[in-house]
């Protein structure tokens, strides 16, 4: 089955695609360049694709009416938002997806985030580079920072990422807590876990981080009232979905000094727009406001896990087996028929 591959791939995963037939690999990351839906489905059908793998492209219906002979479609995502799979089922297209495959790296960002507002490792990276440390007592005053050992760490949504950044943070001898209606307690990967309502987890925590999903019921969850429930001394991260909360009600309450202050790798456009309340933020307290850019799961080793995943599914596929990570099982159930 030969395949399109649009999203950066490692090169055991290109290997194993192109045990199964002809490839080309042209990751967005490197043309950074994304298609229009119906050019690629022309293109998919004019080269002879069965098989596309992606990342940050849309499949749109239009894609799927241009290549009547695509059968497989992997998203190299958990989520599935850029797919119209009402369409994709409708033309016996198989969609993969890739859960799970950036959880360890967004809970690691998170730990990193937590550690440098704990104890200001960007500044006082700069306080050395910048050639302002000349007395040698200074930074122990200067950089006084906190611990993470005994605070309390409070997890707003236990999916996937939550319960990694859990086991990492109990880990480090932090207490965690989390609020998520859909999880019950004693659920797996919950151990050690205090599962609790929402306004109790903002008034007991010391940092605060999001990891609920970016639907109608999250959006704008967090907004003036809930982050007046979080104390003076305690930090927000969010690695999430900028529409989880009220960004503004955050600027204003790191500014007033009602909370610590915040990190963000998720914004509400990508790279962050001039005009950011929390960008300008950022430049006005340092120390307290850390931006990222979007790098929760940026690593090496995601790359290697979605190929993986990706190429097991394919190689299961045209062996004739249902693929472990498919998205719509009614195309399954009707080529099985």
């Amino acid at each position: 089955m030969n395949t399109l591959v649009l999203a950066p791939f490692s090169l055991e995963g290109l290997a194993a695609l192109e045990a199964l037939g002809a490839v080309a690999y042209e990751p967005w990351t490197q043309t950074q360049a994304l298609h229009d839906p119906e050019e690629l489905g022309t293109r998919l059908e004019a080269e002879g694709y069965a098989a596309l793998v992606v990342e940050a492209d849309f499949l749109f219906e239009e894609l799927f009416e241009a290549a009547p002979h695509l059968r497989f479609a992997a998203i190299c995502r958990a989520a599935l938002n850029q797919v119209d799979m009402d369409a994709a089922t409708a033309h016996g297209v198989a969609i993969v997806h890739t859960p799970g495959r950036n959880a360890q790296a967004v809970g690691e960002l998170v730990l990193a985030l937590m550690l440098s507002l704990a104890r200001g490792v960007p500044q006082a990276a700069d306080y050395v580079i910048s050639g302002r440390w000349r007395d040698p007592a200074e930074p122990y005053a200067h950089f006084r920072g906190h611990e993470l050992g005994g605070a309390t760490l409070g997890l707003i949504g236990l999916g996937g990422i939550g319960k990694v950044v859990a086991k990492i943070a109990r880990a480090a001898g932090m207490r965690v807590i989390a609020s998520d209606p859909y999880i019950r307690a004693g659920a797996p990967g919950t151990g050690g876990v205090e599962l609790i309502a929402l306004d109790e987890l903002l008034k007991r925590s010391d940092f605060v981080s999001l990891h609920a999903p970016d639907t109608d019921e999250t959006a704008g969850m967090l907004g003036e009232r809930e982050l007046a429930l979080l104390g003076a001394e305690a930090y927000l991260i969010n690695v999430t979905s900028p529409n989880v909360v009220d960004v503004r009600a955050l600027a204003d309450a790191v500014r007033s000094g009602a909370i610590a202050g915040a990190a963000m790798d998720v914004h509400e456009a990508h790279p962050v727009p001039p005009d950011s309340a929390m960008l300008a933020l950022a430049r006005e307290l340092p120390g307290r406001v850390l931006l990222t850019p979007h790098i929760g799961g940026t690593t090496v080793e995601t790359i290697a896990r979605h190929s993986r995943m990706v190429a097991d599914d394919l190689r299961r596929y045209t062996a004739g087996a249902k693929p472990k990570h498919l998205a719509n099982p009614a195309v399954w159930r009707r080529r099985r028929r």
